[in-house]
């Protein structure tokens, strides 16, 4: 799989950017996480697993939308994480997804950071 920029047909609904700092792989999905484009995260998630770069800090700053499958798909792939040794860290939500995740619980499974810069220093 190449790594950067990973897109659908439709690039104004997500495209997700990949790459490494450090020990942690960054995975930057931007615009909405729904049922139609929860794939464009899933594949670079499990990718980064498989690879074994399982320390994944998902930078939420750009996300506007996210629905239950696009919540699934984060906990699929901390499940993934753990199961490898790692973890799954999300970063800089804002306020409307952030609420999804108040709503169901998750946000209680995940450690959220204020920023990308936070999930980077722990």
């Amino acid at each position: 799989m190449d790594r950067g920029t990973v897109s659908n047909a439709n690039p104004v609904r997500l495209r997700v950017e990949v790459r490494t700092e450090g020990r942690s792989e960054i995975v930057t999905p931007a615009g909405e996480l729904d049922h139609h484009t929860a794939d464009l995260l899933r594949t670079p998630l499990e990718y980064a697993v498989e690879q074994g770069r399982a320390r994944l800090v998902v930078d939420c700053s750009l996300l506007e939308f996210c629905d239950s499958t696009g919540l699934n798909v984060l906990l699929g792939a901390r499940l993934k994480a753990e199961a490898a040794g790692g973890s799954v860290h999300l970063a800089g939500m804002r306020p409307i997804v952030a609420r999804v995740f108040e709503i169901t619980g998750a946000e209680a499974v995940f450690t959220v950071h204020d920023s990308l810069a936070a999930a980077l220093a722990d």
